[in-house]
């Protein structure tokens, strides 16, 4: 067995065999105000709490720490945005002054420990001292993507009950201009719940009115506050609140603990991303994502690194050499993204000609996660950057990875199309549909045993029994992760698709994910989507879509043939694979992962509400007329 699986192997057996121990030894990177009564508190299952009686404060450990130990002077965060041509840099002596007076300006308005405060804002700095400024005070934040409509922001104020919403007058998506305050008015007026106030940040490109005696000038407010100190929590307590859509239309709230989340993406730094203190970690994502929320934010400043906020995009913003240009510029040492984004850059440049433009020989590590990394992206990214490229697994749910290459115990061998072995922490198996452990190759539920690791969610806010009913009631002392996979021989774990996509054609149980790789394998693919509609006969059949890579000429009729065939040769004709579409986008949410339970709406002819978290609405049309076209939604 080599060096690097021992220290894996070792790490997740005395992980499982000891938590306590295991995460007492990891907790000694974190300052806190007082120790813990005890590791762990089982004592009401299956609800678990880490670190029960200690007391800290996440906004000192991600940024006064570092002060106070020397460092004031480095890099703590920069910000890039090609969309208003601005690059801003902050010490963490700066980032500490700039986060204490936005906290001060957040208690004069009456925020104290406790108290909620949402967050509705883009990607600009002020949104992160908005987040760090809440647990400064020891208040609760919940992030919620600027420019969200206003019925989803209302639900989750009517849900969190904020003091006060922190937002901006605009976002810049695509080239254009979105207000905020008209959504953000629009929002609280839907809304039961009304905040004493709402701070907002005045952008060059958009002018806010503001609401007398409710409104507040971002600007002006923190002019005038004090600087406020840091408040020790029980490490029990709530640091964010992060809504995920639910299956009854209400959003669940998940709760962040403040101990073991600072725990956790403290230890994952280090020991997933290999990454040191004062080295440069971009993770190109959204802080209205629990991406942003760990590893723009707090894990690379929990650890003392510099951390990327970017207000662009992968392509377009203005090419698609954008992430190299930034990573060129601000020595970027590792880069986490979505498998999307590599294959927006791959679409658009698919020789890579953008990555030889640029100086990249500080960049030696690259992390996938959110959407199936199919095994030709991460070749391709691979052979082009001559880096590794590890695909990881984890949810909003889990708040860190579950799955992965730990580079930081020593790096694994790579399997294409799996994000490796279980994170020290996670107890992962797959299950078959009776209720027992699948075996080596089976497509199985994904389940985690309890308990959970630090840093995973608690419960939801307020809703223990939807918690239970959610992630808890089908398999008794596992959680569900809704995920479908299977494990190899090697223990090497493969995530293929949400359970609800796996699919029963005549009988047979088939992965559309499996399906995706096929058609992703091809030269002229650039991405795909597989969903399964309803047959009258079979139940279920599959049916492709795919984007082609820029400069492709080719007939699209030839090029679905070849797909439909390399799905009957790779996988078999059980699949039944017949119809490849060839699209010009796939309808994503604002992470990038795409809407395929949307598309099967479509496609079956059943009614369908807009996803809140959309993209781009107008590729929902377009794949509507795309189904027309070859005779879907079928009629009786």
């Amino acid at each position: 067995m080599s060096t690097a699986a021992t220290g894996y192997e070792d790490a997740h057996a005395r992980s499982l065999r000891d938590p306590e121990a295991f995460w007492a030894q990891a907790a000694e990177d974190i300052s806190w105000n007082t120790r813990w009564d005890r590791v762990l508190d089982r004592s009401n299952p299956p609800f678990v709490r880490w670190f029960p009686g200690a007391t800290l404060n996440t906004c000192y450990n991600a940024v006064d720490r570092h002060v106070e130990r020397g460092r004031g002077k480095q890099r703590a965060l920069v910000y890039d945005s090609p969309v208003t041509g601005v690059v801003r840099s902050f010490s963490y002596l700066q980032l500490r002054d700039e986060i204490a007076r936005v906290a001060g300006a957040l208690r004069a308005h009456g925020v104290g420990r406790g108290d909620r405060v949402i967050i509705y804002m883009p990607g600009v700095p002020e949104a992160i001292f908005g987040m760090l400024a809440c647990a400064r005070l020891g208040a609760v934040h919940s992030v919620v993507f600027g420019g969200f409509a206003p019925k989803e922001l209302a639900t989750r104020i009517d849900d969190a009950k904020p003091v006060v919403i922190l937002s901006a007058s605009c976002g810049i998506e695509a080239g254009r201009v979105i207000e905020y305050k008209p959504l953000l008015d629009r929002a609280i007026d839907l809304a039961a719940h009304k905040p004493r106030h709402c701070l907002v940040l005045q952008r060059p490109q958009a002018h806010a009115a503001l609401t007398p005696g409710r409104d507040v000038d971002w600007q002006d407010a923190v002019a005038r506050a004090e600087p406020a100190a840091c408040v020790p929590v029980a490490s029990t307590d709530p640091l964010y609140i992060h809504y995920t859509s639910g299956t009854t239309g209400i959003p669940k709230g998940v709760v962040r603990d403040n101990g073991g989340h600072a725990v956790a993406l403290r230890w994952s730094m280090t020991n997933v991303f290999a990454t040191g203190p004062g080295e440069v970690f971009w993770a190109a994502s959204d802080i209205g994502w629990t991406v942003g929320h760990g590893y723009i934010v707090y894990g690379p400043l929990l650890l003392g690194a510099t951390t990327i906020l970017y207000e662009g995009k992968p392509v377009g913003t203005p090419d698609a050499g954008a992430f190299w240009r930034l990573c060129a510029e601000h020595g970027v040492n590792v880069l986490f993204t979505a498998p999307t984004a590599f294959r927006a850059i791959k679409r658009e440049d698919p020789e890579g000609r953008h990555m030889a433009a640029y100086d990249l020989s500080r960049f030696r590590l690259l992390y996938l996660a959110g959407e199936r990394c199919d095994p030709d992206t991460l070749l391709w990214a691979q052979a082009r950057l001559g880096v590794p490229v590890i695909d990881h697994w984890w949810q909003t749910e889990l708040g860190w990875p579950a799955i992965a290459n730990c580079v930081g115990l020593g790096m694994l061998p790579v399997k294409p199309g799996s994000p490796t072995k279980p994170v020290p922490g996670y107890d992962i198996r797959v299950f078959g549909d009776a209720g027992a452990e699948a075996k080596a190759g089976e497509i199985g539920k994904i389940v985690i045993r309890l308990p959970l690791p630090p840093g995973a969610l608690p419960t939801l806010w307020n809703n223990d029994e939807g918690f239970e009913r959610a992630y808890l009631s089908q398999y008794p002392g596992y959680y569900l992760a809704g995920d479908a996979g299977y494990v190899d021989e090697d223990g090497y774990l493969y995530v293929m698709s949400r359970i609800d996509d796996i699919i029963n054609v005549a009988g047979h149980r088939l992965s559309t994910g499996a399906m995706e790789e096929v058609l992703a394998g091809h030269g002229d693919v650039a991405e795909c989507a597989v969903v399964g509609v309803a047959d009258a006969l079979k139940g279920e059949i599959p049916v492709g879509f795919v984007v082609l890579k820029a400069g492709v000429d080719r007939p699209q009729e030839a090029i679905a043939t070849e797909l439909v065939g390399r799905v009957r040769e790779l996988i078999g004709p059980v699949a039944a694979f017949k119809l490849a579409i060839v699209v010009r986008a796939l309808p994503k949410t604002r992470s990038g992962k795409i809407l395929r339970g949307t598309i099967k709406r479509i496609a079956d002819g059943v009614e369908y509400a807009m996803p809140a978290t959309i993209e781009d609405p107008t590729v929902l049309t377009h794949i509507t007329e795309c189904l027309t076209a070859v005779g879907y939604p079928k009629r009786d």
